[in-house]
């Protein structure tokens, strides 16, 4: 692993591809998606009641930078936008929203769901990959 593509424009282009896909998410979970997620969860909106949501949100920023940067490792060369995009969607669709998949099915959580969070996985890391991959 070359750490060396982190190093100066590599982590603007890794902060910027996460703040693209947090932005997505928050489009994606809100005006989007939102009532669909609320309309199958069978009483989970009632589980946020109380949560201190700068602190979710903050923590769900840290994992989506892990990401960006674990994603721009593994596009160690210097791509293209497509291949960047060609990655991303390898990543979300193989990798992120098949062990999604896994977790709803044990959770027996409705296809809806499922649906939803696969659809932000590939769409968010093809984003990623695409800034990551045309950045340089």
């Amino acid at each position: 692993m070359d750490m060396a593509v982190l190093t100066g424009s590599g982590w603007l282009g890794v902060l910027v591809a996460a703040v693209l896909a947090f932005v997505l998410g928050a489009l994606w979970y809100g005006p989007l998606f939102g009532r669909v997620r609320i309309s199958e969860a069978d009483g989970a909106e009632d589980r946020g009641q109380g949560t201190d949501m700068a602190r979710v949100f903050a923590l769900a920023f840290l994992l989506v930078l892990i990401q960006a940067v674990l994603l721009r490792l593994l596009l160690h060369h210097e791509g293209t936008f497509r291949d960047g995009v060609t990655t991303g969607i390898m990543v979300g669709g193989g990798w992120v929203a098949t062990a999604t998949g896994i977790f709803h099915l044990f959770e027996h959580r409705p296809s809806a769901h499922f649906i939803v969070d696969a659809g932000y996985a590939v769409l968010s890391f093809a984003l990623m990959g695409g800034v990551l991959g045309g950045w340089f």
